[in-house]
């Protein structure tokens, strides 16, 4: 197969993936699954993992991983709601959820500065740092919370995860679903058109030539997972509109499922190939998959094997993809 051919069927498998799946559930779920309402729910439950897969693909096409991922978006929520705890009352200003939303993102993206900051200056493999960070970014949520949920008063942040905002119109759909389709056009325009995403790729494919032709690596690096722990903040923000409060204890495991989003999409754990389009349509599969289970009354240990076998399904399509001449 030569490169053309892979890298067109890279492109399109994720595809052929997520209809192949809705048309399984389409006549094995009922009627329930194929309304719109139900088109817009799986939408909607796969904002949260498909922003932080657009932030983890940065990381695996530049051959690194990112195992904090969920508890930086549980650290999001504490910081969201601390902010407007402290800053909110009764009525709660316009602006204040702008600033809770930034905070959000703003300690995400500290974590992932972090990150890169430690795997560039000491070496050590993204690996082990990024699950070190998982427990510090687990351990300063709790600690931040006092061990227990942070309630907070009513704010328009909520509304982003609703999921039929106009009651009955078939284009209404969550506005954390337009922000996700936002974040992917902006960041295929940035890995198509810019030097940085030529040097994302270029740093997975090959480290060592990317430091020959001049490519400051360990700075790129820590650009790199910035940008993907301010992403994850995103994702921390719909996670607490889902929710309505801060949560210590929220997305435990998530990483896992945003990792998975990547591989299914096309990304390569070996670097230096991925795409943002895939991860999100990775992110969709699984919401179907999950969805359609659910209507089916299939419990969730079964969802997990399910998809458990499409990842090491993907993985291995994409290793027999490597080993073969091209």
């Amino acid at each position: 197969m030569n490169k053309q051919l892979q890298r067109t069927f890279r492109l399109v498998a994720p595809f052929i993936g997520l209809v192949f799946v809705y048309i399984i559930f389409f006549f094995l779920a009922g009627e329930g699954f194929s309304t719109v309402y139900n088109t817009k729910t799986f939408l909607t439950q796969a904002v949260i993992i498909g922003i932080g897969a657009l932030g983890v693909t940065l990381v695996i096409i530049s051959a690194g991983i990112d195992l904090s991922a969920g508890s930086q978006i549980a650290l999001g929520t504490v910081a969201i709601a601390l902010v407007l705890r402290g800053m909110g009352g009764e009525e709660m200003i316009w602006y204040i959820p702008l600033l809770a939303a930034l905070a959000g993102i703003g300690i995400c993206a500290l974590c992932g500065f972090i990150n890169g900051i430690i795997i560039s200056t000491f070496g050590i493999v993204p690996f082990i740092v990024t699950l070190g960070m998982m427990q510090v970014a687990r351990g300063s949520a709790l600690g931040l919370a006092g061990q227990s949920m942070v309630n907070t008063p009513r704010n328009w942040l909520t509304d982003l995860m609703v999921i039929e905002p106009t009651i009955g119109a078939w284009y209404s759909v969550a506005p954390g679903v337009w922000v996700m389709l936002g974040l992917l056009v902006f960041l295929t325009l940035v890995l198509k058109f810019t030097v940085f995403g030529r040097y994302v790729f270029a740093i997975g494919s090959n480290e060592a030539t990317a430091r020959l032709c001049g490519i400051r690596v360990g700075l790129h690096r820590v650009y790199i997972y910035t940008l993907c722990g301010a992403l994850i903040g995103v994702s921390s923000i719909m996670q607490y509109a889902n929710l309505g409060l801060g949560d210590p204890t929220a997305a435990i495991g998530m990483e896992l499922d945003i990792i998975a989003a990547v591989v299914i999409g096309g990304g390569s754990l070996a670097g230096g190939q991925g795409s943002v389009l895939g991860s999100t349509i990775g992110a969709l599969i699984m919401a179907v998959l999950r969805n359609g289970c659910m209507h089916m009354g299939i419990p969730n240990y079964v969802q997990n094997i399910l998809i458990g076998v499409i990842i090491v399904a993907a993985v291995g399509l994409d290793r027999l993809r490597q080993r073969q001449p091209t």
